[in-house]
C-alpha cells in the first residue's frame, strides 16, 4: 500500500509554491529538462492529491475556514461544489470534509452554512468539535441532530481536552470505548500523545468522579497535577524526589494501559526514571518549579537497566519530547529552569528509544552521549526541540 505525506493541518498556497520551486531547483541539476508543471504534479500526488489543482483547492478552501471567510468559502462551492462532501485535505485525514473541519475550529457561521448546503458529515462534526473543545458548535451540531455514540468520549480522552469529555457525558454518552471497556478512556488520557496539563487533570477528575480508582502514588500526583497528594507523599518519604518509577507505575497495567514501553507515547524514555522527568515530558511546568524549590535535584538521574541503559537527567528531556512534537512547549524554558537550578549540561548517558505510529519504528540507539548529542543524533527530527539545542550550543555543550 502506497503511503502518502500527510499535508499540514493549514496548508499555505505559497509554501506549496515555493516547495514546488525548489524541488525543480534540485531536479534541474540533473535534469535540465524539468518542468515546473510535472514538478507540481509530482508534489501534489506525494500528499495523495491526484493534480496540482486540486492540491490548490485544498489551500484555498481550509485557508478560507481558518480565516471564518464566508465569501470566499461560498465562491469556492460554487466552483467547485463536490468539496463539500471530500476532505477538506484534498486526500483522507482525521479533519474531514469541510463542516468537520470548521467545527475543529469553532467556525460556527461556516458550520450553519455547509448544513444548510447538504452537508452530511454532521455526526463526525460533532465529534471533531468535542475532541477539540468546541463546546458551542458541538451544542449547535447536536440540536442539529448529532449524537454521542459509543466510544465518543476517546476522542477529548486523546487529545486531553476536559471540556469536551464533560459536555459528551453531559450528553448522555457512556464513560467507556466503543466495545464497552471503562478503563479504556483512562489508559488513553494516560498515554496519549497529546500535552495540555489542565485539560488531563480536568480529564483525570472526571474519571475520578465516574468511578475510577486512581492509585495514590507519587506518580499519579503528577498525572493529575496535584502538589497537595505530591507534599504528602514527600512527608512521608524524604527521599521522594531521589526515587526513580518503573514503566508500570507510570502506566498502571491495572488502568488499561498496555506493558509495552513503546506504546506511552512520550519523547526521552520514562520508565525507571524520577519524577522530575515525567514533569519535562508532561510538561508540568508548576509541579516542576515547587519540586525544586523544595530539594528536587535537577541532575536526578534515572534507573541504569540491566543492559546499560538509561542515566539520563530530565535536561534530556527538555531536547526530545512530546510537548515540542506536538507544539504545547515551542520554546526552551523548561531548560532555562533547569541550567538556573545547576543542571549539568555535560552529563552523559546512553539511552534507547522507539516511535511508533511513524514510518520508522525500529529501536534506535544512542551510546554515551550529552543532552545536545542526543538531540542532535535523534532520528525522529520532529521531537527534537530546535530551542533547547541552541540554547545549549550557546553554552558550548
Amino acid at each position: 500500500m502506497t503511503t502518502h505525506r500527510q499535508l499540514p493541518v493549514r496548508p499555505r498556497l505559497e509554501e506549496l509554491e515555493q516547495e514546488a520551486d525548489l524541488l525543480l531547483g534540485e531536479r534541474r541539476r540533473t535534469d535540465p529538462d524539468a518542468r515546473l508543471a510535472a514538478l507540481r504534479l509530482e508534489l501534489a500526488q506525494s500528499y495523495g492529491l491526484a493534480s496540482w489543482e486540486r492540491l490548490v483547492l485544498a489551500a484555498k478552501l481550509t485557508d478560507a475556514i481558518w480565516r471564518d471567510d464566508l465569501e470566499a468559502l461560498e465562491e469556492l462551492l460554487r466552483e467547485a461544489p463536490e468539496l463539500l462532501h471530500e476532505d477538506a485535505l484534498g486526500a483522507p485525514s482525521s479533519w474531514g470534509p469541510p463542516l468537520s473541519y470548521a467545527a475543529s475550529l469553532g467556525c460556527d457561521r461556516l458550520v450553519l452554512f455547509l448544513h444548510r448546503q447538504g452537508a452530511r458529515d454532521v455526526q463526525n462534526a460533532f465529534e471533531r468539535a468535542c475532541l477539540q473543545g468546541r463546546i458551542e458548535t458541538a451544542r449547535r451540531l447536536h440540536e442539529l441532530g448529532a449524537r454521542p455514540i459509543p466510544g465518543s468520549v476517546m476522542g477529548p480522552c486523546e487529545t486531553l481536552n476536559g471540556e469536551g469529555l464533560a459536555l459528551l457525558l453531559e450528553l448522555g454518552a457512556d464513560f467507556t470505548d466503543a466495545l464497552g471497556n471503562r478503563l479504556a478512556p483512562v489508559a488513553l488520557m494516560l498515554q496519549t500523545y497529546a500535552r495540555n496539563p489542565a485539560g488531563k487533570h480536568m480529564c483525570l477528575e472526571i474519571a475520578v468522579a465516574q468511578g475510577i480508582e486512581l492509585p495514590n502514588t507519587p506518580a499519579f500526583a503528577v498525572h493529575r497535577g496535584r502538589i497537595d497528594l505530591l507534599e504528602a507523599h514527600r512527608v512521608r518519604d524524604p527521599r521522594l524526589f531521589k526515587r526513580t518509577f518503573s514503566h508500570r507505575e507510570i502506566y498502571p497495567p491495572e488502568l488499561g494501559c498496555d506493558p509495552d514501553e513503546s506504546l506511552a507515547l512520550h519523547g526521552t524514555p520514562l520508565a525507571g526514571a524520577a519524577l522530575l522527568h515525567l514533569c519535562v515530558d508532561f510538561d508540568e511546568f508548576e509541579l516542576a518549579q515547587w519540586m525544586l524549590r523544595h530539594g528536587a535535584e535537577s541532575d536526578v538521574r534515572a534507573e541504569v537497566d540491566a543492559d546499560g541503559f538509561g542515566g539520563h537527567t530530565p535536561l534530556f528531556g527538555c531536547v526530545v519530547s512530546q510537548s515540542w512534537r506536538t507544539g504545547q512547549r515551542r520554546d526552551d524554558t523548561f531548560a532555562r529552569l533547569l541550567l538556573d537550578h545547576d543542571a549539568d549540561p555535560s552529563v552523559r548517558a546512553s539511552l534507547r528509544k522507539r516511535l511508533r505510529f511513524v514510518a520508522d519504528e525500529s529501536l534506535h540507539v544512542y551510546e554515551d552521549v550529552t543532552p545536545h548529542e542526543w538531540g542532535e543524533r535523534f532520528h525522529g527530527r520532529e521531537w527534537v526541540n530546535s530551542e533547547v539545542l541552541r540554547l545549549l550550543a550557546k553554552r558550548g555543550e
